[in-house]
């Protein structure tokens, strides 16, 4: 059998130019699609690595306080936990140590003491400690457990105040207003002790003694000055009070309680949160609803509260 003979070969067909400009047509779509939606899904991946905001950082504050056993301190941290600031409470016994725990880092924020104690504490000190917000100014008053009012305390009688020299001008004061001593000079914010002329004054005692000791002394002597602290832990109320101070005297905004920071915290959002929380409806429903505050809250401006502060320090330098 003969082989067979080849065919020739059948020439190429040639391709569409139609088909070739479809598929340059999808490509430049397809690009521009991409140009467009690869962004979006890298923006989306982006805002999916976000933290949703209850796991933001938590920023942590440590508040030493000189009362921590009272419930508004609990409502305070958590109002501060809601937004992302976890408060440890820090308690102190005293009015001495809270001071130098803030200046040395132990503590972020302090809250026991007025603008003038504050004073006296920076200018014999040395450390840049600053009010960065106000909490409420507390009228003293005399407490008796013998007598119940000022004119049964007899001539000769005791009082006791504060052995700190920040904290006696204000009581001596008081004492002068309520007719009590009289000064052999006039009665001005310079007053010490040494300037009491007894002979012209009923009382013919006044002892200094630590101002944690004032409730205690009451068993042994006519009168005595107590600050709100260890009064509300003495149990002493209405009964034992037989006169208070004008709280809202202009001379008094020296004596209006704060939160003090080191200096270089001034600005500090987080502390000044937790300061602004204090004057939060929830938190002050709990502090008036105490039986024996008597307190007045003072929400003054952190510029007003540094210029009383500087005015304070020219005294005790």
């Amino acid at each position: 059998m003969s082989a067979p003979t080849p065919q020739p070969a059948r020439p190429e067909k040639p391709k569409s130019r139609v088909g070739l400009w479809v598929t340059i047509a999808i490509v430049a779509v397809l690009a521009v699609i991409a140009a467009f939606v690869v962004p979006k899904l890298t923006q989306s991946s982006d805002a999916d690595a976000k933290p949703a905001a209850g796991s933001e950082e938590v920023t942590k504050v440590k508040l030493g306080v000189n009362d921590i056993a009272e419930a508004h301190w609990e409502v305070l941290v958590d109002l501060a936990a809601e937004e992302n600031i976890e408060v440890e409470l820090v308690s102190f016994t005293d009015y001495t140590t809270p001071n130098p725990a803030l200046a040395s880092g132990d503590i972020d924020i302090n809250k026991f003491q007025h603008v003038r104690y504050l004073a006296q504490h920076v200018a014999t000190q040395g450390d840049d400690l600053v009010p960065i917000g106000s909490t409420e100014i507390f009228p003293i008053s005399i407490f008796s457990k013998q007598w119940s009012s000022i004119d049964e305390v007899p001539e000769g009688g005791e009082v006791t105040i504060s052995n700190n020299p920040a904290n006696q001008v204000r009581p001596l004061l008081a004492l002068y207003n309520a007719g009590l001593i009289a000064f052999k000079g006039e009665a001005d914010w310079n007053v010490t002790i040494d300037d009491i002329d007894y002979e012209a004054s009923k009382l013919g005692k006044v002892t200094p003694i630590d101002p944690s000791q004032t409730a205690a002394s009451l068993d042994s002597v006519d009168i005595a000055f107590v600050d709100t602290p260890f009064q509300l832990a003495a149990g002493l109320g209405e009964k034992e009070t037989i006169y208070r101070e004008d709280a809202n005297r202009p001379d008094l905004q020296q004596y209006v309680n704060v939160f003090a920071v080191r200096g270089e915290d001034r600005d500090n959002k987080a502390l000044k949160r937790v300061a602004e929380l204090y004057h939060a409806p929830e938190v002050q429903a709990v502090i008036t609803e105490h039986p024996e505050y008597d307190g007045v809250e003072k929400d003054e401006t952190q510029d007003d509260l540094l210029k009383v502060l500087a005015e304070q320090i020219k005294e005790f330098e």
